[in-house]
């Protein structure tokens, strides 16, 4: 029987690959060179299902996600929050004392700057997190350290010198799971997420107009995210997550009154909240 495939943005080892075994256990990980390839592989077929990132609570937003969510005909199934433990890895047998420079994602390196300032490491930015390592593995360097996630040493041979070495305790990245085939869930599941993309119309107060509506109708808005549309500055495209079923009256009267002050207006996703919003 030919396994079924959840696609991914990275190399092995990468915290994407994590997620897809932790929150996708019966499918094998597909690694994908950009986040073009994990959309294609689902929509042509290759793959069921992808698993993106696209917020971290340190780093802010994926911003290449953004820009290809209004693109897709993927939808948006499942979301998974993932507490993201940085390692720092080197070759075995390497002196860690002796290490001067350390290379890895940009985020990554953001997000573990006091281990960075007190080793007197140098800086060096990576493609990905497991990029850096399996580079690494195939170097020997001795001067060098990766940071990067457990699965990443494991994978490539590389020793954890210190552990779980992020600035903060909270890190974690948002997670969507999305498939070409999907099904809402029933509009009365306990908590459901809406997601979309929309474009205001150019016009005076278009935005507080557009929004109005789920103010009015007792809508709750968890997220709101502009960012430019092909370049154009006047083509600002808004994303947005919101709780409640669009089949829920007042859900559905919001996004009719957004509907008059928008050029465009795309679900993304309907499906229920994760466990760790609370």
């Amino acid at each position: 029987m030919t396994a079924k495939l959840i696609a991914f943005q990275g190399e092995k080892g990468a915290f994407s690959e994590v997620a897809c075994r932790l929150y996708a256990p019966a499918f094998d990980p597909l690694p994908c060179a950009t986040f073009e390839a994990v959309f294609d592989a689902v929509e042509s077929g290759r793959a069921e299902l992808a698993m993106v990132p696209v917020e971290n609570s340190i780093a802010g937003r994926v911003s290449d996600i953004h820009h290809l969510l209004p693109q897709t005909s993927l939808q948006i199934v499942e979301e998974r929050f993932l507490p993201v433990h940085h390692q720092l890895m080197v070759v075995k047998g390497a002196d860690p004392e002796k290490i001067k420079t350390v290379r890895s994602h940009a985020m990554a390196l953001g997000q573990c700057r006091n281990l960075i300032q007190r080793r007197g490491l140098v800086p060096e930015i990576a493609g990905d997190t497991a990029g850096a390592a399996r580079i690494l593995s195939e170097t020997g360097e001795t001067d060098v350290a990766v940071i990067a996630s457990d699965l990443a040493a494991e994978n490539y041979g590389l020793e954890i010198i210190e552990a779980n070495i992020e600035d903060a305790g909270h890190n974690t990245t948002r997670f969507l799971k999305m498939a070409a085939d999907t099904e809402y869930p029933s509009i009365d599941a306990e908590r459901v997420i809406t997601s979309f993309v929309f474009q205001v119309r150019n016009i005076p107060a278009a935005l507080f107009k557009a929004l109005g509506g789920f103010a009015t109708n007792g809508v709750n808005m968890t997220k709101l995210e502009s960012y430019q549309q092909d370049g154009r500055f006047e083509a600002t495209m808004f994303c947005v997550d919101i709780d409640g079923h669009p089949q829920a009256e007042n859900v559905r009267l919001a996004l009719e009154e957004l509907g008059f002050f928008s050029t465009s207006l795309k679900i993304l996703g309907v499906y229920e909240a994760d466990p760790f919003r609370g």
